[in-house]
């Protein structure tokens, strides 16, 4: 099966994990995928991530985290996409509902939230927003 966004399919398992009240998801490992893990944990919308190797093949393990039932992330936007790539200047970068949500971007200097790409004076492709 040959997959043309794995970081759209990353979002939409990790969406369905959290409504089905599952606590552990998994999808097969890229490092783009990772750095989107370690911001999401950094930024407190999931527990942890761990990568685990099984011979050649890698996947990523994401834990969600949950609060009075329901999952922290409340909703996950693929922003650019493979059909409609978006790219935005260090002052261009939105804002998820006032700073309650962030933007995750790839920039130069990789894998960065939108607080971490301001503060560098950095742009890029704004990847997908977590709320």
């Amino acid at each position: 099966m040959s997959m043309s966004d794995p970081i759209g399919d990353m979002l939409v398992r990790i969406r369905n994990a959290g409504q089905a009240g599952l606590r552990v998801v998994t999808m097969p490992y890229s490092k783009v995928k990772a750095e989107i893990a370690r911001i999401l944990k950094q930024e407190g919308f999931v527990g942890d991530f761990v990568v685990e190797t099984e011979g050649v093949k890698r996947s990523l393990r994401v834990f969600l985290k949950f609060h009075g039932g329901h999952s922290i992330i409340v909703g996950l936007r693929r922003v650019s996409r493979p059909g409609l790539r978006r790219y935005v200047g260090c002052t261009e970068i939105p804002r998820v509902l006032g700073g309650m949500g962030i933007t995750i971007l790839s920039t130069p200097s990789g894998v960065l939230s939108d607080r971490e790409a301001r503060q560098r004076r950095l742009g890029g492709e704004l990847l997908c927003t977590v709320w």
